[in-house]
């Protein structure tokens, strides 16, 4: 007895969770949405393939130029999950690939496309609020946070929130405001200038304002931090 099978329609899409440190706070990218569903509602970049042909990764650094006019060549980004759940878009069946991005702090960056404005939210106030973001939004902005947390314990990924020239005063400001939690100065100095490549110095240091001068680092080659540096 044969059996009769019907290949789901499907759309797939890309949204970008980009997370920024400003004003002493973790920021997330948001816009509101200038259409509908959701039209008003804040939600986090992205949208559709333009085209049948066109690669997941290419349409993430469309979508992020269209609406926030964010260059992806100059962030660092990566593949976070995909969101498929049968009735996260009202549409229809659409499954999102979410991207993480990490950026230096920015200004605020221009809407475009479908989006109305563009802008830099903090993360606990978006948290404490996730059902005033469109779709499932809310989750995926917790699980962004969640990755970015845990990254920074095993990799150097710390350095892409900083400038590209840093002390480590402003570097382990960037560990406390994403752990959202206090480290002891003395301690951090020493695990951080105890990894191979992890930091490299320029030769340069602050003017100082009235206190001592701090060595200004670069990031180094390493990509990985080994030991660790573990939170709380």
């Amino acid at each position: 007895m044969s059996t009769s099978w019907t290949i789901p329609t499907v759309a797939i899409a890309v949204d970008l969770a980009v997370l920024t440190v400003r004003t002493e706070r973790l920021h997330v990218l948001l816009v509101n949405r200038g259409v509908e569903p959701y039209r008003g509602r804040l939600a986090l970049p992205g949208g559709f393939l333009s085209t049948e042909d066109e690669d997941i990764d290419v349409a993430a650094g469309r979508e992020l130029a269209e609406e926030t006019g964010l260059d992806a060549a100059k962030l660092h980004l990566e593949q976070l999950r995909t969101y498929g759940a049968p009735r996260r878009d009202p549409r229809m069946r659409v499954v999102t690939v979410c991207y993480l991005a990490i950026v230096p702090n920015l200004p605020l960056p221009s809407a475009g496309g479908d989006a109305d404005r563009a802008r830099w939210v903090p993360v606990d106030r978006v948290l404490g609020r996730r059902g005033l973001l469109a779709f499932d939004h809310g989750q995926i902005i917790a699980d962004a946070v969640d990755r970015a947390r845990s990254k920074l314990e095993y990799t150097t990924l710390a350095t892409a929130f900083c400038n590209p020239e840093f002390t480590i005063s402003e570097l382990r400001r960037v560990y406390e405001i994403v752990w959202s939690e206090e480290l002891d100065p003395r301690n951090f100095h020493r695990k951080v200038t105890g990894v191979e490549g992890f930091l490299v110095p320029t030769g340069n240091r602050t003017s100082g304002n009235g206190g001592r001068p701090a060595v200004i680092y670069r990031p180094g080659p390493a990509t990985v931090l080994h030991p660790p540096i573990l939170r709380n």
